[in-house]
């Protein structure tokens, strides 16, 4: 893994890179190795500011290969691969760039090798959909704010202005998150259709009603787990603002569709540290 060369790379867009290698232990009983959750890309801060880190097992070390496919100084993006040799080789992607505020990391799905096409890549089916039925100049595509939606973070909002809701209905100042990241707050935001599902600690993906009784008959303390019903797979709408300490605050005047970027797609994900 040629270092210097890929940390100039980054430094042509203004940014910082620090590969870290994290030393691997081997495990006698199975003869294998025992090492922090293969590698992983992330964003950390020092005395400078933000950096990106590229952690790698000592074990992985001869067995990454890591490149720029493509950079764009300008616009402060570049696309990273990382093709994995041993065991089961596989060639990860990663768009790398400056958000508004701060420095992002996004595992890209399929198999881009452009920072244009990352960004196609990361754009959900509805997002492209729409904008294939409404005219947008090649420059406004990936913009945070264009025709056919708004745009932060990782969440897109498209207009549905016909759209009506009960109030009953609205949530007021709700989260919207992916993960364990921080939240994005919205002032009003409604979910309609979906499965009922019910989510704990110890089952934050949620699990449906007839699981849910299966788990309380089977063990009567996890009726002690502080469950929420929430809905899996809603269509969700926005209105009003949308908040987050990393990004502009934007005002949705009237009720948008909301989807989430197709980062959760790819299995690179899970070597992505940082989340937004």
């Amino acid at each position: 893994m040629k270092a210097k060369h890929i940390e100039s790379k980054f430094a042509s867009m203004g940014a910082r890179l620090k590969v870290r290698e994290v030393p691997s232990r081997w495990q006698r009983r199975d003869q294998q190795w025992s090492d922090p959750k293969d590698y992983a890309v992330d964003i950390q801060r020092d005395g400078r500011g933000q950096f990106f880190e590229l952690r790698v097992p000592t074990h992985l070390r001869e067995s990454l290969d890591v490149s720029v496919m493509q950079t764009e100084p300008k616009q402060r993006h570049l696309l990273l691969m990382v093709r994995k040799l041993a065991d089961q080789p596989r060639l990860d992607r990663f768009l790398c760039g400056h958000d508004e505020r701060e420095w992002f990391v996004a595992a890209v799905p399929g198999g881009a090798s452009s920072v244009r096409q990352a960004f196609e890549a990361l754009q959900p089916n509805d997002v492209q959909e729409a904008l294939s039925r409404t005219p947008v100049s090649s420059k406004k595509r990936f913009a945070r704010k264009n025709r056919v939606f708004r745009r932060q973070g990782e969440w897109f909002f498209v207009p549905e202005p016909a759209l009506k809701v009960a109030d009953a209905l609205i949530l007021r100042n709700e989260p919207l998150r992916r993960g364990a990241g921080k939240p994005h707050f919205v002032d009003q935001l409604v979910r309609l259709g979906g499965q009922t599902v019910y989510v704990c600690g110890q089952h934050p993906n949620g699990v449906l009603e007839k699981q849910y009784r299966r788990i309380l008959k089977a063990n009567p303390q996890a009726r002690q787990w502080a469950w929420r019903v929430m809905r899996r797979d809603p269509r969700v709408y926005a209105r009003g603002s949308v908040r987050h300490s990393d990004h502009a605050t934007i005002m949705l005047p009237f009720w948008h569709r909301v989807f989430m970027n197709t980062e959760t797609q790819s299995q690179t994900m899970a070597n992505v540290a940082f989340l937004d």
